[in-house]
Order: structure tokens, then C-alpha cells, then sequence
């Protein structure tokens, strides 16, 4: 992971020394070499997912003249993605960047017992289907919530396993194509993250966070904003909320936007919003060769 890149460029080596020295942890050498099962643990795959979208983002400005405030019209991230998005956009340091998400990432692992939470894909379901699901799930003493609303029939559900397990065999009634049980070490954006989100927010007193170049339109509400306080709000709300994805980009395809890129390691959400709007371009831009070739383009 991000291994080419850092043997393409000196930028790109750049951020993951930073992410390094910032965690006083050899992380790239983790995401270079693994082993696989340390770099998944959250408190690991947090700052390290950050590092390879901030490593293609400062090969993008360094060597292609790559501008924020000319190229780009908002930013936004996938849950811990919206970290990436802020520190790419200059609102957070790369350093403030990977200490909150290993933060973030050990106070989710610590919310709940390792084995007591869940989450899983309901497919062919939308939000208000999946909501329903997730109601009828729910027991008097356990959780059951629509975690990500990803895109049409990409419904996420979170909470107990118990809860999870039986909105996975109530949906089918509902109409789901297929429920799948999603390889997590815990209940991420369900309320039973509400410690981690205490954590989060105490954390992010302290850190200071400036307007980003650009708007960011957040997890939470869907809508865009440069207000630091405002996105501080949200970061601490995402934890425990639903990622509304699906309306995150049909609200850039509202305001205007046309492209949308994808910075850093994996496909799944361009792919994501092929789903949500066919009319969007959206490419993925994570290899030393689709670097170069935006750099062309730019």
C-alpha cells in the first residue's frame, strides 16, 4: 500500500515520512510491507488510508501544479476519509491529521467489545427501506442503525450482532437482493460509538483547524461548509451518525460539479458514484501511472 508511489516521488515519500514521524511509528513501513492483519487493525488502517490519499494529492500539487482553490470546487471523505479531505484542503496539518485518526481509530475499537458489535451491506434497499429494517431489528436492549446510506441499494447497517444478524434476515422481506456480513472490528457510526465520540471530541478541542480552501461537504448533514467550528461538529457527530453519502454527491452534482476524483488507495467510491449519478465522471487517481496522466491533463 503506497509503496509505488513513494518509489515515484519525492512527495509522495514526503507525507509518509511526516505520517511517521508524527506517530512516532514506522507506519509506512506497515502499509509497504505489512503484515496485512496489523495494518487493518483501525488504529493502523486510519492514519495509513490518510497517508496514501495525502501522498497523491501532494505529488498532484508539487509536480503537476495541482490547485485547490483552481481546480477543485469542494472536497469530502468517506467517514475517516473526511479527515483526508481536510488536511488535503489545508484545514488540518498532515501531523494533526494522523494523530486524531489514531485516536479515533483506538477509542472505536474501545467503544464496544471486540465480538458484541456488527455491521453489514443490505443490497437492493434504500435509506428509508434500511431504516425500516434497522427498526424492526432493534431490540429493547439493543442497537440497530443505518450506518452509511453509500448509494441507490447500498444500504449499511450497525449496532449489536444480535440486531445485525436479524436485519440481515429481515431484509430480504423488504425486498434485498442480498445481506452481507462486513469484515469490521466493531459497530462504526451506530450509537453505540458514543464513547468514541467523547473521545473525539475532547481531542478536537485541542487541535486547531482552519478554514479549508474549499468547502467541504460533510458526512453529517450533507451540506457545505468552510466554518472550522461547524466541521468540528460534525467530526464529533459522524462517529455515532450515518454517513450520507448518496446525498453528499447528488449535492455536488446540484452545485455544479461534473468530475469527481478519487485520491488515494482503492476504487470504491468512484465506484460508488457511478451508482449514485451516472452523469458524474468519476475517476480513481491512486497510481504512480493515473497520477501522471492527470498530471498531463493538468
Amino acid at each position: 500500500m503506497g509503496s509505488a508511489l513513494a518509489a515515484a516521488f519525492t512527495a509522495a515519500r514526503q507525507v509518509f515520512e511526516e505520517v511517521d514521524d508524527a506517530l512516532s511509528q514506522n507506519l509506512s513501513q506497515l502499509m509497504f510491507e505489512g503484515p496485512e492483519s496489523e495494518l487493518t487493525l483501525t488504529e493502523n488502517a486510519q492514519p495509513a488510508l490518510m497517508a496514501a490519499s495525502l501522498a497523491v494529492i501532494r505529488v498532484l500539487e508539487g509536480e503537476g501544479g495541482f490547485s485547490f482553490t483552481r481546480n477543485v470546487a469542494f472536497v469530502a471523505g468517506h467517514s475517516l476519509g473526511e479527515y483526508s479531505a481536510l488536511a488535503a484542503a489545508g484545514a488540518l496539518t498532515i501531523g494533526d491529521g494522523a494523530h486524531l485518526l489514531r485516536l479515533r481509530g483506538q477509542a472505536m475499537q474501545q467503544a464496544v467489545p471486540v465480538g458484541e458489535g456488527a455491521m453489514a451491506a443490505l443490497l437492493g434497499l434504500d435509506v428509508e427501506q434500511g431504516q425500516a429494517v434497522a427498526a424492526e431489528a432493534a431490540g429493547r436492549d439493543e442497537v440497530c442503525a443505518v450506518a452509511n446510506d453509500n448509494a441507490p441499494g447500498q444500504v449499511v447497517v450497525s449496532g449489536h450482532r444480535r440486531a445485525v444478524e436479524r436485519a440481515m434476515a429481515i431484509a430480504r422481506g423488504h425486498g434485498a437482493r442480498r445481506s452481507i456480513a462486513l469484515p469490521v472490528s466493531a459497530p462504526f457510526h451506530s450509537p453505540l460509538m458514543a464513547p468514541a465520540a467523547e473521545v473525539m471530541a475532547e481531542a478536537l478541542r485541542r487541535v486547531a483547524l482552519r478554514p479549508p480552501a474549499v468547502p467541504l461537504v460533510a458526512n453529517v448533514s450533507a451540506t457545505a461548509t468552510r466554518d472550522p467550528a461547524r466541521i468540528k461538529r460534525g467530526l464529533v457527530e459522524q462517529v455515532t451518525a450515518m454517513v450520507r453519502w448518496r446525498e453528499s454527491m447528488l449535492v455536488l452534482k446540484q452545485d455544479g460539479v461534473d468530475e469527481v476524483i478519487e485520491a488515494g488507495a482503492g476504487r470504491v467510491l468512484s465506484g460508488l458514484v457511478k451508482r449514485i449519478d451516472p452523469d458524474l465522471v468519476a475517476r480513481s487517481i491512486g497510481t504512480p501511472a493515473e497520477v501522471e496522466s492527470l498530471i498531463k491533463e493538468l
